[in-house]
């Protein structure tokens, strides 16, 4: 049993230690919660280079007591060269999901650090990015440990990756995956990291660094340009709600599903799944039969809010919800012919002493993203762009500027007792699925901040391991369990105790008291660090 971390005057939480540590030093420095979060995500998008990294996207939710949340979407859009004839000019029916041709939307995740940063100004943030970056530059120049889960990622993936331009010279050792534990160093990241620090985050995209950035991409054969860099921008969004009955919940606009996400609790909410035991057969069966009817909702509505048939904030509608409820059978599984999206991302959340909070994900889509590392400034580029269509009527039909539909979605509650909540996961289409379970298990149904965290968990749909549709469901579940599933109609698939083809979840709470609580997930390498 993991006991929680609770503290009074600062806390974070992330899927690997030393990002969570970078945030409490930040925070026992005087800075604010934003400002922890930039440090963050700097440090792990070092530290954990097969899940994130400065060349994908990130989205932001964040709340003051007091006022409304806000969020910030930092997705970068399709190369203005990217279109559908470029690909079937090359003989593509669809876009590869590795190298250069992969590598096909702007890297949107500095663009979400600057707007982060000047929001911090608003909250009396006077941290230097030299400081706030210092952390990642370190372990970037001086090397951090491998972690078993880069060492397993480089291995499972080695033969779609080793071939890929710059991959072997930054993650390969003598042409063969890390040892755990060994030191793994990334001297042009840390260099670009300085710059960054140095000339401003701007540079990323329209300085010195973007010109270089450029030059590498037009070099390996990918369509992104210096324009559509210097296009970029970030914005700041008002994020979907959700009035539920234990209170408001929050998360982030479309491209992503965060809408999806709140639908699933709305559902559950209205299927009374605070009355049933969080380990069981009946608990499981309720979450997935949501889950389906949301993804089918998602799956017909959901993609860039610039190409939306409907308004996302009408998809919470009441009688959208009741429909959705209407239609689980709590006896038999809908036969599911959908298909889920895989992915590997990171979660991390920060409350500071003032009580504000901020819920934040960053991503290069599947493990390494495209696989491809810019050999200038030793930025591995994300993927996103293989998530297009390239069939013109597709809801996520590829169109140059367009920004690509994202698993991503950060989440953020204020409850009616005073407790504001953040919390997340990666995974593909099991964040929406682990984001239920730890919110309905703690909020709902009772479970410890950590218990529910650690619970046994589930997920419907893929993982870059299998590419089954099965429900997968961790073993330390009772055996009952699976066989009540089973009867249920359901193609149970049991594996490991611990799994991390469930993801890495983690969350924290801050109590009306201003005492602070947090939770990591076992399944990850990740800590919380509070003070």
């Amino acid at each position: 049993m993991i006991n929680p971390v609770r503290a009074t005057r600062g806390i974070a939480v992330a899927s690997h230690a030393m990002a969570a540590q970078s945030a409490s030093a930040v925070l026992r420095d005087g800075g604010n919660a934003l400002e922890a979060m930039i440090a963050a995500a700097a440090t792990i998008a070092v530290v954990y280079p097969h899940m994130n990294g400065i060349g994908g996207d990130s989205f932001w939710l964040f709340s003051e007591p007091g006022k409304a949340p806000r969020a910030i979407d930092s997705c970068g859009a399709a190369a203005m060269a990217a279109t559908r004839e470029f690909y079937a000019g090359k003989g593509m029916t669809a876009i590869p999901m590795r190298g250069p041709l992969a590598a096909n939307t702007v890297a949107g995740t500095i663009s979400g650090w600057e707007l982060a940063y000047e929001v911090s100004r608003e909250w009396g943030g006077k941290l230097s990015l030299q400081r706030l970056l210092a952390d990642a530059i370190g372990y970037a120049r001086d090397g951090i440990p491998v972690t078993a889960s880069q060492a397993a990622s480089t291995s499972a993936k080695f033969s779609e990756l080793h071939l890929q331009p710059g991959f072997a010279d930054t993650f390969l050792v003598d042409g063969s995956a890390p040892a755990e534990g060994s030191v793994f160093r990334q001297p042009r990241l840390a260099a670009t990291l300085e710059r960054l620090a140095e000339a401003g985050l701007r540079d990323f995209y329209e300085g010195d660094l973007a010109k270089r950035i450029a030059a590498d991409l037009e070099r390996i054969g990918s369509p992104l340009r210096a324009g559509d860099l210097a296009r970029q921008r970030a914005a700041l969004v008002t994020p979907v709600a959700l009035r539920h009955s234990r209170g408001m919940l929050y998360n982030m606009t479309p491209p992503t599903q965060g809408v999806i996400s709140l639908a699933i609790l709305g559902a559950l909410d209205r299927l009374g799944v605070d009355q049933v035991d969080p380990l069981s057969a009946d608990y499981i069966h309720l979450c997935v039969e949501a889950t389906k009817q949301a993804f089918l909702v998602r799956d017909a509505y959901v993609t860039d809010p610039a190409y939306m048939r409907v308004e996302a904030q009408s998809l919470l509608d009441p009688g959208r919800l009741d429909a959705m409820a209407g239609a689980v059978d709590r006896y038999r599984a809908l036969s599911w012919g959908g298909a889920t999206e895989p992915g590997d991302t990171i979660w991390m959340g920060v409350i500071d002493g003032e009580g504000r909070a901020v819920s934040f994900i960053q991503s290069i889509y599947h493990e390494f993203g495209s696989g491809v590392v810019l050999a200038d400034t030793g930025i591995n580029w994300q993927n996103r762009g293989c998530s297009f269509s390239l069939d013109p009527q597709a809801l996520n039909a590829l169109e140059p500027g367009r920004k690509p539909f994202h698993t991503l979605n950060p989440a953020l509650a204020v409850l009616d007792d005073g407790r504001t909540m953040v919390y997340g996961t990666m995974g593909g289409d099991g964040q929406p699925q682990t984001q239920a379970a730890v919110f309905s298990r703690y909020v709902q149904m009772g479970m410890g901040l950590q218990e529910a965290v650690s619970a046994p968990r589930w997920l419907l749909g893929r993982t870059w391991g299998s590419m089954s549709e099965s429900l997968k469901i961790e073993s330390r579940f009772a055996p009952r369990v699976a066989e009540e599933l089973r009867r249920r109609r359901h193609v149970v698939e049991v594996i490991g105790a611990y799994d991390e083809t469930v993801g890495h979840a983690g969350a924290l709470v801050r109590h009306a008291s201003g005492m602070m609580e947090g939770a990591f997930d076992p399944r990850s390498d990740g800590a919380v660090a509070g003070f």
